[in-house]
């Protein structure tokens, strides 16, 4: 036998990983969190009988969605004592994630901190369903109720969350440029330049966690917003810079103060404007923004 030769248990969960990995993601809004569940099914997965499984992927992911729903019951207790705002682990993305547009905003900010406005039954619910296209039975099955209670749980979540989601997805272009313009209006302390790129209705939101300095509460307005940003920039003697990158599958920007990551910038741009602003601080939410993580919504092919 091949040294190369693996186990079937160890190759269907290789091929399934990355879409393990962004289903926990997407439910949990942590990196971390997410690599503990894959681990947690990971240890379940091996003492299945393989022979005895018709669907592995289904299978997986419901061993997946269950330790999801496990963490984050207690990652619920634990946002109640965060201080100030608690926003997602940004985590930097490929290029052609952004090109998919259902990944991309799934995975956005914006709908992010919608999902958490849901309980966790309602939160596993949405994600099977509305962003990986799991039937009622099977997602039944994952959260342990019955498929009419998983239908109504599916479309009370879907109304919460599509009267709070952005009204217009910008495409890649536009959000781009919105975060180029803001970008230099941020350098060069533009306070016009700022609130040319504002929506009139813009919401800021900081995440430093109680190690960073961050506002305790959202930032709402335009103006309120760039004097924010401006007396910020104006309060202190460095320099501040930008980078253009990809998070979450939209494009952002990684402040650096004297050339130190001070945080990641995400946006939510609608009609050519930046709508909503999300600056996560907390540097221990600041791991993923060196290397890209994989997220995908299929499996790799396997020789189940």
């Amino acid at each position: 036998m091949s040294e190369r030769t693996t186990d079937p248990a160890t190759e269907t969960f290789v091929a399934h990983r990355n879409l393990l990995f962004t289903v926990a993601y997407e439910m949990l809004g942590s990196a971390a969190d997410a690599e503990d569940v894959l681990q947690e099914t990971w240890l379940r997965w091996i003492k299945v009988d393989l022979g005895q499984v018709q669907d592995r992927r289904a299978y997986l992911v419901r061993i997946t969605t269950r330790q999801a729903l496990n963490r984050l019951r207690t990652m619920t207790r634990r946002k109640e004592a965060y201080v100030g705002p608690w926003l997602p682990e940004p985590l930097l993305t490929a290029p052609d994630v952004a090109e998919d547009v259902e990944l991309s905003e799934s995975l956005s900010m914006a709908l992010m901190c919608v999902l958490e406005t849901l309980s966790p039954t309602e939160r596993a619910v949405f994600v099977l369903r509305e962003v990986f296209d799991v039937d009622y039975d099977e997602i039944a099955a994952a959260v342990e109720k019955s498929s009419d209670a998983v239908r109504q749980i599916a479309h009370r979540a879907r109304r919460h969350v599509d009267a709070r989601r952005p009204r217009r997805t910008a495409s890649v272009g536009e959000a781009r440029a919105a975060v180029a313009s803001f970008r230099r209006a941020l350098e060069t302390g533009d306070l016009q330049g700022l609130l040319d790129v504002l929506a009139p209705d813009v919401v800021l939101v900081s995440d430093g966690g109680g190690v960073k300095q961050a506002a305790l509460r959202p930032i709402v307005s335009a103006d309120k917003v760039a004097r924010f940003i401006a007396g910020g920039i104006a309060k202190y003697t460095v320099t501040l810079t930008g980078e253009a990158t990809e998070v979450n599958g939209s494009p952002a920007l990684v402040l650096r103060v004297n050339g130190e990551i001070d945080g990641v910038l995400a946006v939510r741009v609608e009609d050519g404007r930046i709508s909503g602003l999300y600056y996560v601080r907390n540097p221990q939410k600041l791991t993923r923004v060196a290397s890209e993580t994989p997220l995908t919504l299929r499996s790799a092919p396997t020789a189940e």
